[in-house]
């Protein structure tokens, strides 16, 4: 409340009562939020409103892990809700309080990459190296101390992530970083998410970039060599038909001497050659007595 009315009275009122199933009603006053840098000041303040509320709620959960109460059983879990889709559950247990984390996502490859992550940053958790964090554990199924929660909010395709915070962990400025890293659990995963998908997407362009190169290489070799042969197949063609028989040779020597007679006896014409031609050039006709007569 005092966040509230610290970022701008003639901005932001708070509304008593608050509106029914929620803990805080503002009205705002666009008319006077200030223009220039003063005004992203405002809008910014007052976004983190609902951060700051959360935030608020949790260190006072967290607060109470100091506690000396005993009890005997099991406390009900409380519920958060940061983001529609994106809630979790913070459990007081006997000397630590459990933050439980239902995962969802949208698309099957980020199902197997998130599984594929919460898995490796469990065994790294349980590691002696960093055995001062608080421990994590991951499940495909939800925790005992679940049971009785709504159905819808109980069903995830990728597990659930379970923390647990021990008094160590909310020791001075530990706190704030325990309370950050809480609420910025699912956005830390989806970005790891995101970041890795990137990184496949560029390795496999990469990859096929390589495989076309490498396809492509043998196919520069063959395409000479099919040239090589079809250069050597071309020169076998005109060496055979160089080599060709003597009658084709000779017809090829008569159309060349023709050819020049003709050239001639049109450059040069001798009167009366053409009766010399006709009576003595001239093929006599003979007639086959293989005759033969059609029939009716």
């Amino acid at each position: 409340m005092e966040m509230v009315k610290a970022i701008s009275l003639d901005v932001v009122e708070i509304v008593q009562p608050a509106k029914e199933g929620y803990q805080l009603t503002l009205r705002l006053n666009l008319s006077k939020i200030p223009r220039g840098k003063d005004s992203m000041k405002v809008i910014s303040e007052i976004s983190t409103v609902q951060a700051t509320i959360l935030s608020s709620q949790l260190k006072e959960m967290l607060w109470t892990v100091n506690s000396e109460d005993t009890f005997q059983g099991m406390c009900k879990p409380i519920k958060l809700v940061y983001h529609p889709r994106e809630t979790f559950y913070v459990i007081k247990q006997p000397l630590k309080i459990a933050a439980v984390f239902p995962m969802r996502f949208k698309e099957h490859s980020d199902v197997i990459i998130a599984t594929a992550f919460l898995q490796e940053l469990t065994d790294v958790g349980s590691s002696k190296k960093w055995a001062k964090v608080p421990p994590c554990c991951w499940a495909p199924i939800p925790p005992p101390e679940l049971r009785g929660e709504p159905f819808e909010d109980l069903s995830t395709n990728g597990g659930f992530v379970t923390f647990d915070i021990y008094p160590r962990h909310i020791e001075g400025k530990r706190l704030d970083k325990t309370v950050w890293s809480l609420l910025n659990f699912y956005a830390y995963v989806k970005y790891h998410v995101k970041c890795t998908k990137g990184f496949i997407q560029r390795r496999m362009r990469k990859r096929l970039e390589s495989l076309v190169e490498t396809l492509q290489g043998p196919n520069f070799g063959e395409d000479e060599q099919t040239e090589k042969v079809q250069g050597n197949a071309r020169c076998s063609c005109v060496g055979k038909s160089v080599q060709l028989p003597k009658f084709k040779m000779l017809k090829r020597k008569y159309g060349d001497f023709t050819r020049k007679i003709k050239k001639l006896r049109f450059r040069i014409k001798i009167h009366g050659f053409r009766r010399f031609r006709q009576r003595w050039l001239t093929i006599p006709k003979f007639s086959s007595s293989m005759g033969y007569t059609k029939l009716d």
